[in-house]
């Protein structure tokens, strides 16, 4: 029997593949490449299929021919400013999608769903660290487009006895600790990624928005979680489910420990040994001066607890920006990947 892993080249989506088969796992890995890199799916040696969630001809074939026991779900569109501005793209994807592909794994009586959820469906704080009985309030489409699909999970559980677990991931980071893969975005979003490129000379500086906020340097103060540590949740979910674990269920995923942005900054100096500029700029609309995780049911409930530390995670980046200076668009027409 084998895992699906949808997503399955993308970031966190290939990062889990490599780990899971290191645990001894079987994967198979389904992408429609929208934004993944057929590289990185295939760097992993496993099944491979360039193919949409809405297929259900072939999504169902893939999952009779290699005996599929529990989806790991982790495709969908992941930007917060384009979910702003389209919307119905978001809910066409994230939950449309979604809703279509669970649907035929009901028809096929799969029973058993890893969900990649996010932060973004608690919105603006009211109250730090962050619990997951927090109000559920995102303040824009791609939160709210998460959180619909963690409240159908929920309904297919009581249709349909569909156990699922949602992980709420904080800000991932970090990278395959040989420099092998790592993360390739475009365009890129994330604080991380976008300090080392500045390290490497590929951007003239970082900006950061906002100086003003109430925290001791005045940058905004985020908690970032390895990308192996959230590989690692996903298998300890997937065993959970195993052992008939019912329900609907949700952790947050987070390092439990905040920092700011100078804080990231100033580690990636010392680790990269460049320089890096910083340019001010005015707060963005709808930042919150404060995100932090609570991840102690993820500890109680799945044994999980991160591990690595911001230099493991900048020191692994720092790595593959060195090793893959533009990431996998090297890759040209490989991208499009085929069956």
């Amino acid at each position: 029997m084998a895992l699906l892993i949808t997503g399955g080249a993308g970031y966190i989506g290939s990062h889990t593949a490599r780990w899971l088969q290191q645990q001894g796992e079987q994967v198979v890995l389904l992408d429609n490449l929208q934004s993944g890199h057929r590289a990185a799916a295939l760097q992993t040696g496993a099944p491979f299929y360039a193919c949409d969630l809405r297929d259900r001809e072939q999504v169902g074939h893939i999952l009779r021919r290699h005996d599929i026991e529990a989806v790991l779900h982790l495709a969908g569109r992941s930007l917060v400013a384009e979910s702003v501005h389209e919307p119905l793209l978001y809910y066409a994807d994230n939950v449309g999608a979604t809703t279509t592909f669970l649907q035929t794994l009901v028809d096929h009586g799969i029973r058993r769903v890893v969900f990649s959820s996010t932060a973004a469906v608690y919105g603006n704080p009211v109250s730090i660290p962050l619990h997951e009985d927090h109000p559920l309030q995102p303040v824009n489409p791609y939160g709210a487009s998460k959180l619909a699909v963690e409240q159908l999970l929920a309904a297919c559980w009581q249709a349909y006895g569909l156990a699922s677990v949602s992980l709420r991931y904080f800000n991932v980071a970090g990278a395959w600790e040989d420099g092998t893969l790592g993360e390739a975005h475009q365009p890129e979003t994330h604080l991380i990624p976008n300090v080392l490129q500045v390290a490497a000379g590929l951007r003239p500086h970082l900006t950061v928005y906002g100086d003003d906020y109430p925290t001791p340097d005045g940058t905004c103060i985020r908690d970032f979680v390895h990308v192996l540590d959230v590989a690692r949740a996903h298998h300890l979910a997937v065993r959970r489910l195993r052992t008939g674990s019912g329900g609907a269920l949700v952790y947050n995923l987070g390092s439990t420990h905040g920092w700011s942005v100078l804080e990231v900054v100033a580690a990636a100096r010392r680790i990269t040994g460049h320089p890096i500029p910083v340019c001010f700029a005015p707060r963005r609309l709808g930042d919150p001066p404060v995100l932090v995780a609570a991840a102690a049911l993820a500890s109680e409930h799945l044994g999980w607890q991160p591990r690595a530390s911001l230099d493991d995670m900048l020191a692994s980046a720092w790595r593959w920006q060195v090793c893959h200076p533009r990431g996998f668009y090297d890759d040209g027409p490989g991208r499009q990947g085929q069956a």
